[in-house]
């Protein structure tokens, strides 16, 4: 039986590749764009006002509730404020950048284990994995 302490093979390189990830040249610029969204009251209060009346438009379209002209107006008026927000506009970079290499990573795993050893890269490419739907 492997005790709490030890580190597996599988441990070791899972550490060596988020030294690798934090290595990565974008990666400081990322963490630099999100430190300061979460640092800039104003940028936050912006992205969550967005993020509330996105949610209220869903609420209201998944009820089957009338949408009016005057709400996906004032929601689209809010989204391109905030996307003109420097700040903020770096965040939402810098997040989906970091989803993008995380999905990249969960894939290039999920395919290894499907397989049962490393794809090639025609299996990697146009797939979005096993069950996604999407048939490439």
């Amino acid at each position: 039986m492997q005790t709490t302490t030890e580190e597996t093979h599988v441990t070791v390189k899972t550490r060596e590749l988020c030294q690798a990830i934090l290595e990565q040249p974008n990666f400081q610029e990322w963490r630099r764009n999100i430190d300061a969204f979460l640092n800039d009251e104003k940028s936050r209060a912006q992205y969550d006002g967005l993020v509330n009346k996105g949610q209220a438009l869903q609420h209201k379209q998944q009820n089957s509730l009338p949408l009016s002209g005057e709400e996906v107006a004032d929601f689209e008026q809010h989204r391109e404020e905030l996307l003109k927000n420097p700040v903020a506009r770096g965040f939402l970079d810098a997040q989906q950048e970091l989803h993008e290499l995380q999905e990249s990573i969960q894939h290039y795993v999920s395919k290894t284990l499907e397989l049962g050893r490393l794809p090639t890269a025609d299996e990697m490419e146009g797939s979005c994995g096993h069950g996604c739907g999407c048939h490439h």
